[in-house]
């Protein structure tokens, strides 16, 4: 959505369904399912974000999995701390971490 520089959004190697916005963010090796909102100045990447999840501004995310419907607080970081993913979230043996609306306190989000 924004062309300055150090602000542009772009996806690299990436899957971008329709009726997704990446503003001012970078996305590489990734899949983004409809709906998905990233805002600006974070970094996704190796990564599979389910539809209608929103991350917050400066988030960085790295070989995750973010399940339907998360809204990722500003400033999060996933996928660069095993030792702090395990203590949130669910991590595979190979290192993928696995988020989901309850692991993050967000209730009733299917509803």
């Amino acid at each position: 959505m924004f062309d300055d520089d150090g602000r542009r959004g772009y996806a690299v190697d990436s899957l971008i369904a329709g009726g997704c916005i990446v503003s001012g963010s970078r996305v590489k090796h990734s899949i983004l399912f409809p709906r998905v909102k990233i805002n600006s100045y974070c970094e996704i990447e190796d990564s599979v974000l389910f539809p209608s999840v929103e991350v917050g501004r400066n988030c960085k995310i790295r070989r995750a999995l973010i399940d339907r419907r998360c809204k990722i607080p500003e400033g999060t970081v996933i996928g660069h701390d095993a030792e702090m993913d395990k203590a949130r979230f669910h991590v595979s043996p190979k290192g993928v971490v696995l988020v989901t609306p309850d692991m993050l306190g967000q209730d009733d989000v299917y509803g």
